[in-house]
């Protein structure tokens, strides 16, 4: 059957490809899920300190609006497994993982403005409302250079390294390269043949 034949440079069908490219993003959810848990703690016990009655208005919308990212999150973040679980063994496992895909990319998208909200409430209670509004922005601005910005020049750059690998020369001798005395005498002869050899022939042919 043709789904069964290898698609890609590892000799994988379609299913073996799915399989991995489906592990390989669990593991990804691995890593974002220990942040957004860390993040979803913070807030859940915030709400209980005895210096959360002196928040203002401000800051107590910045605390729920911030505590919904991080609930949207953590529930993008856990979609993948749920949808893999409802439609386990029904042959849908490409279909799970381009879903499951743009659920950890809207997950990601939710994370950066929990974060900077999370930012925004802690550095406007300890510092002020202009430092909790430059931290959040700075924070902003990194998550977005690292998670968006990143990728895409490694992208770039990997083809114009493919294209370099390509076109280099081939390593050869360099005009004006120096040889080393005892391999002048066999650079421009034949391998096996030494000067005084074919004077020998020579003579041997005149007899």
């Amino acid at each position: 059957m043709a789904e069964h034949r290898p698609c890609t440079a590892r000799n994988e069908t379609p299913l073996q490809r799915a399989d991995r490219n489906f592990v390989e993003l669990l593991q990804e959810l691995r890593v974002t899920q220990t942040g957004v848990q860390i993040l979803f703690a913070f807030l859940l016990s915030l709400a209980f300190t005895s210096r959360f009655e002196d928040l203002d208005s401000v800051q107590r919308v910045t605390y729920v609006v911030t505590l919904l990212l991080a609930v949207l999150a953590a529930a993008l973040f856990t979609a993948p497994a749920a949808l893999h679980r409802s439609l386990f063994q029904q042959g849908a496992k490409p279909r799970i993982v381009q879903v499951s895909s743009r659920l950890a990319t809207a997950g990601l998208v939710v994370l950066v403005f929990a974060f900077s909200g999370s930012v925004l409430l802690v550095v406007d209670v300890t510092t002020g409302r202009a430092g909790g509004l430059a931290a959040s922005a700075g924070t902003f601005l990194v998550c977005v250079g690292l998670w968006g910005l990143l990728p895409r020049l490694v992208r770039r750059a990997g083809p114009r390294e493919e294209e370099d690998v390509e076109h280099a020369p081939e390593a050869g001798p360099r005009e004006g390269a120096r040889v080393p005395a005892p391999l002048r005498r066999t650079v421009g002869q034949p391998s096996g043949l030494s000067g005084p050899a074919p004077r020998r022939e020579a003579s041997a042919r005149h007899r």
